[in-house]
């Protein structure tokens, strides 16, 4: 279908809630949403192309034809929204993708000594599965839990092919194991051992314990002291592995909370898991950054996919922000848990401070796992996408005018290079032949003077920018898009547009068109800073430029012109030359008549030769 065609039949679509399903043209499901209104929602992508995210416009761009299902209610699309990216994992449904899948503890309840590990997903292979769980790493720390309350091993060795071929490893020897790989050892101890680990991993952590303090208070009685302590340590052990296995299956959780930090390369999902008021568990998970979604968006998805195959649920979950689907997505949690699951999202007070706290977790996870260069790379990337460049701007060169009259005009070049300041490569200039002030010819004079150089073969300008940035609007930046032109030089030229408190609140192209960069604070922090560093070195090269014009002005040469004289004078008409041109009255309404009529003589008399009857022979 035409992009038109695809936009007449969205139009056509029902003001009812549903999921529609976007195709390319090998029928591969690239997208499925879920909308309150299908006509509305569908019709926004085949609207204004310029307002969408990059991510969104390489999606449309992709579609050939979509399909929808209408649904009853918002709920119910909530829910056929789930299963359907469950079934066909679409490419720009992003974030916590199935495939990776929460795992699960697997026993091969099939053997002769049935052993545990990990799996991704629940197969239909004789062995028994437990979970999902959190993380891989927090349900690896089950089954090691399991392994050391009930001394199972954690061997490679196969039973019953290797019992007596190699002497028992170091475990048995400290107490970790016991040592099934021995002559004489029992295979219904073995069988015992696995039958309480399946209990205890069904929950049933009371029942277990209760048969073990009775064994233990049996040893005691019996004198055999040694049992009762390893009893003992057996015991607490399986508390310890109570509170935690029931946590991360989230049955007996009493609150979790969700934290979310968007970095510039990577982002991070945090939940942090509450028994009794007391943080039992964390869980967390590291993707790729999802820059052009808004933030509740992307807290939304991860949600719905963090719980969505889990039927044992914490009584509430705090959410780090306000999302559109609360309602029906709480309402698909009780469902699944079979009880109620309130979503709350804390303005203030102690669960706001524990908001803070999981961000905070997210927050450091991402600075611990990507790596300076990484962020740089992105963000470079992420401006590339924002402007439409060809490639990343690795090295941007910015430019701005200072100025105080005719006479002091000043320009700065500020190179960035690979989003830090190379300060080496800064260029200041001082602007000749200008009669007045006049931001737009002296852009052109200062562009028009480094490009030549460059053409030149000077090797103070010998590296030409991926991106220039221009101090001003558009008029500005077709200024710099002219001088290119006609030294036949072809770079991609911004101005920056300052908001009321002088900071850059956007980029905007030759044409006009107005680039917002204040959604995205990685990119909004680095274009602020090259515009606050290019006004910077301008402004403090007009200072020096000044003082030094003042320091040894012609002014001082004459009498009764001291300091402040001086100043009032150049602050009155702006440079030398235009006091040197003043007539008596003018100078007279700056300063008073003696200091006037000092100043008129002073150059009057040095403009004026003697004339030859003055002279003497």
């Amino acid at each position: 279908m035409t992009f038109e065609e695809l936009k007449e039949k969205a139009h056509a679509l029902p003001l009812k809630p549903g999921v529609y399903i976007m195709q390319d043209k090998r029928n591969v499901v690239i997208y499925v949403g879920k909308a309150k209104a299908l006509k509305n929602r569908v019709s926004q992508y085949f609207a204004d192309l310029a307002s969408h995210t990059e991510k969104t416009r390489a999606m449309v761009s992709q579609i050939d034809h979509f399909d929808v299902i209408v649904a009853d209610s918002e709920f119910e699309a909530l829910v056929l929204e789930s299963s359907l990216i469950k079934r066909h994992q679409p490419h720009y449904n992003i974030l916590l993708k199935d495939d990776k899948g929460y795992p699960y503890i697997r026993l091969t309840v099939n053997e002769d000594y049935p052993r545990f590990s990990l799996a991704n997903k629940a197969a239909d292979d004789g062995a028994r599965y437990f979970g999902p769980y959190g993380s891989r790493g927090s349900t690896q720390g089950i089954i090691d839990a399991l392994r050391a309350a009930l001394k199972l091993p954690s061997c490679n060795r196969k039973f019953p092919r290797d019992i007596g071929k190699e002497r028992p490893c170091l475990n048995y020897h400290m107490g970790l194991c016991d040592g099934y790989c021995r002559f004489g050892m029992p295979q219904e101890r073995y069988r015992d051992a696995i039958d309480q680990a399946i209990r205890l991993l069904e929950g049933q952590f009371k029942e277990v314990g209760e048969e073990i303090q009775a064994e233990m208070e049996r040893a005691a009685e019996e004198l055999r002291f040694e049992k009762a302590a390893e009893l003992r340590d057996r015991y607490r052990a399986i508390e310890l592995l109570g509170k935690r296995q029931k946590v991360m299956a989230g049955s007996l959780a009493d609150t979790d909370v969700v934290g979310f930090h968007r970095g510039t390369a990577k982002s991070c999902f945090v939940v942090l898991h509450y028994v009794d008021g007391e943080l039992a568990a964390k869980d967390w998970d590291l993707m790729e950054t999802p820059m052009e979604e808004e933030i509740a968006d992307v807290v939304s998805a991860l949600v719905r996919q963090y719980y969505g195959e889990r039927n044992q649920l914490p009584r509430q979950i705090l959410l780090p922000c306000e999302i559109d689907d609360e309602v029906p997505l709480a309402r698909l949690l009780s469902e699944n848990a079979g009880r109620r699951v309130n979503l709350v999202t804390p303005q203030r007070g102690a669960k706001m401070d524990l908001i803070r706290l999981a961000n905070k977790n997210a927050e450091e996870e991402v600075a611990r796992w990507t790596t300076k260069e990484e962020r740089t790379s992105k963000l470079l990337e992420l401006l590339a996408k924002m402007l439409r460049l060809d490639k990343p701007p690795m090295r941007m060169e910015s430019y701005d005018i200072s100025n105080q009259g005719a006479d002091d005009i000043v320009a700065s070049m500020v190179v960035y290079q690979n989003a830090r300041p190379l300060k080496r490569d800064y260029r200041r200039f001082k602007l000749k032949d200008m009669d007045a002030p006049d931001d737009y010819a002296s852009m052109e004079q200062v562009l028009t003077r480094r490009f030549r150089r460059y053409l030149d073969g000077d090797e103070k300008f010998k590296d030409l920018p991926d991106l220039l940035l221009i101090d001003g609007g558009e008029n500005h930046a077709k200024v710099a898009v002219k001088v290119l032109e006609e030294l036949g030089l072809s770079i991609p030229v911004f101005g920056m547009v300052k908001d009321d408190r002088h900071r850059t609140r956007a980029l905007v192209t030759p044409d006009g068109h107005e680039i917002g960069i204040q959604a995205n604070q990685a990119v909004f922090s680095l274009i602020g800073q090259i515009q606050e560093e290019t006004h910077r070195f301008a402004i403090e090269f007009h200072r020096q430029q000044q003082n030094q014009r003042v320091k040894g002005s012609v002014l001082d040469k004459i009498p009764g012109v001291g300091e402040k004289r001086r100043a009032d004078l150049l602050k009155h008409f702006k440079s030398v030359k235009n006091i040197k041109a003043a007539t008596l009255e003018e100078l007279e309404a700056a300063v008073p008549k003696n200091t006037a009529k000092a100043v008129y003589d002073y150059f009057r008399g040095a403009q004026e030769e003697p004339r030859p009857e003055d002279r003497k022979g």
